[in-house]
């Protein structure tokens, strides 16, 4: 064929571009494998196989049904990683000891690394509770971005890099705007990032809320707790809640777990778009 010359040096761009490991992370990958291999006769079986046998009664069987499909996520969970560099980070996410991961990793420079299936649950959310779910590894994607937590910048290229994999993310499996959140809105007692996080320039994409450019004073009789508590913050520890609102939304003073009547008037602006 005339074009056929072109075939291999397109493919072998393609191959470079999306590099599947090997090399020096030859170890690993055999690791993965060996683990979705194990996963992958577990989905296949039929009938499945240590799951029925666990219901004690007389009566029960297997009939296969037609209709059924993979999990998927249904949220975004961001996190930055509080490390020196992204190779730091895929050495933690190496280590059994450590028992964490997350799906995807960014760097500064905007290099996307996937670490995790996206239909495969990582170890990156821990204890913690977002309305009423409290187990968010098993329905999140997570997305940790190279950065020390502290005085690292957010440059253009990773914060790029992320609303284009945010944009897949939502597309592929349909994930509700509200659905973005940090790690600190769902372990609010626990944890801080993604700490001076761009928060509206994802919001403006369509990845979670932000608040009115004109903000309205609440209604009297309103009730912070009650407002927290609808938009998905865990309110039990309620100073928590508040420092981690602050944390994504308001962005000063995020050390004090009180409200003035500013940032009462951005909770209410959030809140609304909860309802």
């Amino acid at each position: 064929m005339k074009g056929s010359g072109l075939i291999v040096p397109i493919a072998a761009l393609m191959l470079s571009a999306v590099s599947c490991g090997g090399g020096k992370y030859a170890a690993t990958e055999k690791v993965y494998k060996e683990k979705a291999k194990g996963f992958a006769e577990l989905y296949k079986a039929s009938p499945v196989i240590g799951q029925l046998e666990q219901i004690h009664t007389s009566e029960k069987e297997w009939i296969a049904s037609i209709n059924f499909g993979v999990r998927k996520p249904n949220y975004v969970m961001i996190h930055h990683t509080a490390q020196g560099s992204l190779a730091q980070t895929v050495k933690t996410f190496h280590s059994a000891k450590a028992g964490v991961s997350s799906h995807y990793v960014i760097g500064r420079d905007g290099k996307v690394v996937q670490m995790v299936n996206d239909l495969y649950r990582g170890h990156h959310a821990g204890l913690g509770k977002w309305g009423n779910d409290t187990d968010l590894n098993s329905s999140s994607i997570g997305i940790e971005l190279d950065n020390n937590g502290t005085t690292d910048p957010w440059p253009d290229a990773q914060i790029h890099a992320l609303l284009v994999l945010l944009q897949y993310l939502k597309d592929t499996y349909k994930i509700p705007q509200a659905n973005f959140i940090g790690h600190m809105d769902y372990a609010p007692t626990r944890k801080n990032d993604p700490s001076r996080f761009p928060w509206e320039r994802l919001a403006d994409s369509g990845f979670g809320y932000w608040y009115d450019a004109q903000l309205e004073t609440p209604p009297e009789g309103f009730d912070p707790k009650l407002a927290l508590r609808i938009i998905g913050y865990d309110v039990k520890n309620l100073e928590a809640a508040i420092k981690a609102f602050k944390i994504h939304y308001i962005q000063r003073d995020t050390n004090t777990a009180s409200l003035n009547d500013e940032d009462l008037k951005i909770l209410y602006s959030i809140f609304k778009k909860y309802l």
